[in-house]
């Protein structure tokens, strides 16, 4: 199975030549066959985050969209909020397991605000910003992507 995915990194500092956690999402989307149809970086900034997750969504037509970044306790840090205001479903299960998965590792994981939404057929996955804590998060849900994009897009169990 195919699946179109988008990157959103949400950084007042990194350039997309920095975003090395982006980048390694985006090698881990490869090796799995699936499509990145775009990776942009964009300032910690609500109104940005929310058009560029509509543009995914909408226009690109991402079937998951990946924001990497801005999940934090910072007040600069407002990707849930972003997200939430543009999408309609919570999809609680998703960011649980990525707590989980990481709490595993480090403690700080409970300091995790990430959220995991639909928007339409698409869904949206708030991931952190460091590299390593991305491919950990990435580590906890990749193995059911498919299956929810096959239900999102009205597949039977």
């Amino acid at each position: 199975m195919s699946i179109r995915f988008a990157i959103i990194t949400c950084s007042d500092t990194r350039s997309i030549e920095e975003d090395t956690a982006g980048a390694a999402l985006a090698t881990l989307i490869e090796e799995q066959g699936w499509q990145l149809v775009s990776h942009i970086v964009i300032p910690d900034e609500r109104a940005e985050i929310s058009r560029a997750i509509v543009e995914a969504a909408d226009e690109l037509k991402a079937e998951v969209v990946l924001t990497c970044g801005g999940t934090g306790l910072s007040l600069r840090d407002v990707t849930p909020e972003a997200t939430q205001d543009v999408c309609e479903r919570n999809v609680p299960g998703i960011a649980e397991a990525m707590r989980s998965y990481s709490l595993a590792k480090t403690e700080r994981a409970m300091l995790s605000r990430a959220v995991c939404m639909q928007r339409g057929a698409t869904l949206v996955i708030n991931l952190p910003g460091s590299e390593r804590a991305a491919r950990e998060n990435w580590e906890a849900v990749y193995g059911q992507l498919e299956h929810a994009v096959a239900m999102t897009a009205g597949a039977g169990h």
